[in-house]
């Protein structure tokens, strides 16, 4: 996944949406912001783009079984709820801001002041602050749900300070993100914490860790599948499906952080289990279905004046052994119709019964599922249109799957 920035930088110009790579398939809009005068009340539009443009780029992302997300914050906005009326205003806007663009979801990038922790534990926070923030989050998504029938999609990208700083201090910003991860840890998709602009930090392991290196990306990744105490209590592992590794795509994309593609391949090697240790940090497990790569930005991975056109792209492509062009799926004389699906009833043919039946959506989420007892079945659901995979199941092995495009 990647950061789409939404102004145009003269290194890293402006993109439309229909030119980012494919092998992007979670794309972060940066940034929805407080309107001038406020804290709370947010607000988004496209800076170069027209709207009706722009809502329809988002379809056609979407159309093909990628996600778009819109980002709240980044490095120079500052989000505070100081009152149930401020609470409920940042809910209603940001709920206007998914609905006008038909984002998939939400992510949180809060940073600076936007976050800050005076007292209580990681699992009961004090801070009014926080404890709305967290209200807001579910209100979102529960009413997102309610309007959608599919769950919200929720990530965080927050800095190491307000992750694994917490080894160090809890109070200020210093595990400042923690109380939030932990009580929506739920709802949380994919935590992708930002691996750059990082002073050095702790591992789990007490040694200390420089940005830049295979170690930082080793010894900050493993204390989120880890888990680590703090001074506000222990903060509990996150499973590798929900944790991603945030790099910059290129050495001018960030302050610091940067790390070639063979050494980033290294890291990711050695966390899943299938590479030697690169590092002085030696990992307590391994982890091989961790989640994927984030970059800021897909528009500084664009260029080739930084590094080389794509290779954040490239390189997850090559570490992970995963192609995102579609490719041709296994029937075992599993038989589909109709394709496209144009109303919410899937028949599938050529069961012997006893199958389990499971549509996933683009982030491997069952979002509809029936048990064969026969040797045809009508699925049915009501699914936004996209791109989703259906899986049948004997036994708990796989035996078929079957790509399904969903028109409403």
């Amino acid at each position: 996944m990647g950061y789409w920035h939404n102004w145009n930088d003269g290194n890293a110009p402006y993109l439309e949406l229909s030119q980012v790579d494919p092998r992007y398939t979670v794309i972060e809009v940066s940034f929805a912001v407080p309107a001038a005068g406020s804290a709370f009340d947010m607000v988004f539009a496209p800076a170069e783009t027209a709207p009706a443009t722009f809502i329809a780029d988002v379809a056609a992302l979407q159309a093909q079984g990628r996600k778009v997300l819109i980002s709240i914050g980044g490095a120079n906005a500052t989000v505070h709820l100081d009152s149930d009326a401020e609470r409920d205003q940042f809910v209603s806007s940001m709920l206007a801001i998914l609905d006008t663009y038909g984002f998939d979801g939400l992510d949180i990038d809060l940073e600076g002041a936007s976050v800050a922790i005076s007292g209580g534990t990681i699992a009961n926070p004090t801070d009014a602050r926080i404890i709305r923030l967290i209200d807001a989050v579910n209100s979102i998504a529960d009413q997102y749900e309610v309007a959608h029938g599919v769950p919200m999609m929720l990530t965080m990208a927050p800095e190491t300070a307000y992750v694994q700083g917490g080894m160090s201090a809890y109070g200020g910003i210093w595990g400042a993100y923690l109380p939030l991860i932990d009580a929506l840890r739920n709802r949380l998709d994919i935590l992708q914490v930002q691996l750059y602009n990082s002073g050095s930090m702790y591992g789990i392991d007490g040694g200390i860790y420089t940005q830049g290196t295979a170690d930082f990306i080793v010894s900050q990744t493993e204390a989120l599948l880890q888990g680590f105490t703090t001074s506000g209590g222990f903060f509990a592992p996150l499973p590798p499906e929900k944790v991603a590794i945030g790099l910059p795509a290129c050495p001018l994309a960030a302050g610091g952080g940067y790390v070639t593609p063979a050494v980033l391949e290294q890291a990711v090697d050695y966390l899943r289990g299938t590479g030697p240790q690169p590092g002085s940090y030696q990992r307590v497990a391994t982890y091989p279905t961790l989640r994927g790569l984030m970059t800021w930005s897909i528009n500084w991975d664009a260029v080739g004046s930084c590094a080389m056109a794509d290779e954040y792209a490239q390189a997850y492509e090559d570490i992970f052994g995963i192609s995102t062009a579609v490719q041709e799926a296994v029937d075992a004389g599993i038989s589909v119709w109709p394709v496209p699906v144009d109303a919410g009833v899937l028949h599938i043919g050529g069961l012997h019964g006893g199958e389990d039946l499971l549509l996933l959506d683009a982030l491997g989420r069952a979002v509809a599922e029936e048990r064969a007892s026969s040797d045809r079945v009508e699925l049915t659901f009501d699914l936004p249109t996209s791109a989703y995979v259906l899986r049948v199941e004997r036994d708990g092995a796989p035996v078929s799957t079957r790509r399904v495009l969903v028109v409403r």
